[in-house]
């Protein structure tokens, strides 16, 4: 495990556990939200693709997504391992709410130096609703891709729940 992608729907802890494994096991954390958010109102980076491809080069690193879409197949295809927090609603839900409360509340700075506000909340494009909304078609994509035949050499991790996760991270 050397490039790892840590995949899942929004909300089911992929930056956390990336975060970990990456401590773990020596890589090289990147967030992708920090690389795709480039400023204040939740401005794009307009050199995503060149950013992500010379980091996706180097030898040893954790990503905590399925990938924008811009870079997916980029980080899909330099991977060497698919970690697939594969929760279900009833277990993402809860998390992303609670996730979204606490830094609407603290006014928690985000990617780019952005905050989620109480005004978002309304939004399609809020977590909460992005969660809910993209969930079976994130599955789906993830999926999709486990049975593509080139990414068929990537080893892959599929944990159905927390302490499933937890139980996999004490055994590294």
């Amino acid at each position: 495990m050397q490039r790892v992608l840590v995949v899942g729907v929004t909300g089911a802890g992929k930056s956390t556990l990336a975060r970990v494994l990456g401590e773990r096991l020596g890589l090289v954390y990147l967030e992708m939200d920090a690389l795709y958010f480039a400023g204040p109102g939740w401005a794009v980076n307009e050199r995503l693709v060149e950013d992500v491809a010379g980091l996706a080069d180097g030898p040893r690193w954790v990503v905590d997504s399925l990938g924008y879409p811009q870079v997916r197949d980029l980080l899909w295809e330099r991977a060497d391992t698919v970690v697939w927090l594969d929760y279900p609603r009833r277990v993402v839900m809860p998390r992303v709410l609670r996730r979204s409360l606490r830094r609407t509340v603290t006014r928690e700075e985000l990617f780019g130096g952005n905050r989620e506000t109480w005004r978002d909340w309304l939004s399609r494009e809020h977590p909460a609703w992005w969660a809910w909304a993209q969930f079976p078609a994130r599955r789906r994509e993830i999926e999709r891709r486990l049975r593509d035949p080139r990414f068929a050499p990537l080893h892959t991790v599929r944990l159905g729940r927390p302490r499933d996760a937890a139980a996999w991270l004490a055994s590294l």
